[in-house]
């Protein structure tokens, strides 16, 4: 039977090896392009693994973005977007049909992902800039950023799932023949700066721990 539409999404076929802290970031960059996400799960267990689920504030911010992201490159792997089959309890308490004592769902949509704190991940902090990345060895201040020790599998999409969430941001290129580094434009060096300082440090895998600098001109 057909799952009929609702404002949850339920992601599988994910990348397994990100950490959970930083694939609520990442699915958040990519989704809320489409409209308020209100909440993001990506959960530790073994059963769960390589599954995530988007909670948005309507039905139409979920129907578009189920059309405009299945089978999207995600980590070197087709994402898989269906709508969920149980309502999320951050759905059922928009639409006011939330009940403390009835709460039957396996899984509990915890986590609010908004604007304002999309940093601040339950259990952990946002990475902060090694002493080798501080600000007096980013370079000039320009509107390129130069990202060093990437994944080889990274690719330009992945990389746009990172910085378009914040404002200004124009394109990413790689460099063909060279993996691990890439470039990030932006519209001005104000909006370059402020990803840089967002981004500093971002750990892609746990082995790969992105260092941002400014691009020399």
């Amino acid at each position: 039977m057909d799952i009929p539409p609702n404002q949850t999404l339920y992601l599988s076929n994910l990348y397994e090896k990100l950490r959970k802290e930083e694939m609520k970031k990442c699915l958040y960059g990519l989704f809320n392009q489409f409209g308020k996400v209100v909440d993001v799960v990506s959960l530790k267990s073994e059963t769960l693994r390589g599954q995530a689920w988007i909670v948005y504030e309507d039905v139409t911010s979920a129907t578009n973005a189920l059309r405009a992201m299945q089978d999207f490159p995600f980590f070197g792997k087709e994402m898989r977007v269906e709508y969920a089959k149980t309502k999320s309890d951050a759905a059922a308490k928009l639409d006011g049909s939330w009940h403390r004592d009835k709460r039957t769902r396996k899984i509990t949509l915890s986590v609010a992902a908004e604007d304002k704190n999309i940093s601040k991940e339950e259990g952990g902090e946002k990475p902060k800039p090694s002493a080798a990345a501080s600000a007096s060895d980013v370079g000039e201040p320009n509107s390129i950023l130069f990202l060093e020790n990437l994944p080889e599998a990274t690719n330009e999409a992945m990389l746009g799932v990172l910085f378009q969430q914040f404002p200004g941001y124009k394109e990413a290129r790689l460099v063909p023949g060279k993996p691990g580094i890439a470039f990030i434009e932006f519209e001005s060096e104000l909006q370059s700066g402020v990803a840089l300082s967002g981004l500093q440090g971002f750990k892609i895998t746990p082995q790969h721990s992105m260092r941002i600098i400014y691009a020399k001109r």
